[in-house]
């Protein structure tokens, strides 16, 4: 299988970025204090034609997943999603608090408001070719489009 690689690095504070046919806009990952080892990235994906995405990564993190958190009878749940998110063309995937969202666990510091984190997204198209993109992510209390 050929992977594809792009490389783009962009401040996302109030920004999007465009790559492989993938808009992310209004990306922020939310602040933590020292000793706290996990937080939540949350933004809007947009794909021109469908992709999955299938997994993220970042140096600030041991771990970075993709996952879900949803109500199950009267228990709020949450975990990795198996075979990522799909995205169909045209339409707009949010990952937010309460839903979708990258989880950063077994942080390596605290990430304090105004820090940026590395993140690298993970698709793969209907064909099963594999894209990333590589985004450095506004540390903010709140959502980037609140500010």
């Amino acid at each position: 299988m050929k992977i594809k690689t792009l490389a783009l690095v962009a401040a996302l504070a109030c920004g999007t970025v465009f790559a492989q046919g993938v808009e992310i806009k209004d990306a922020w990952v939310r602040t933590t204090v020292q000793g706290q080892k996990a937080t939540g990235a949350f933004m809007k994906i947009t794909a021109k034609d469908g992709v999955k995405l299938v997994g993220a990564s970042s140096p600030a993190a041991g771990v970075t997943e993709v996952h879900e958190m949803k109500m199950e009878g009267d228990v709020m749940k949450m975990r990795a999603v198996p075979g990522g998110i799909d995205i169909a063309a045209g339409r707009t995937v949010e990952l937010k608090p309460g839903g979708y969202h990258i989880m950063l666990m077994d942080l390596k510091a605290a990430l304090p408001k105004d820090a940026t984190v590395p993140l690298t997204l993970m698709f793969k198209d209907g064909k099963g070719v594999e894209s990333r993109v590589e985004l450095k992510v506004p540390v903010s209390a709140m959502p980037a489009h609140q500010h």
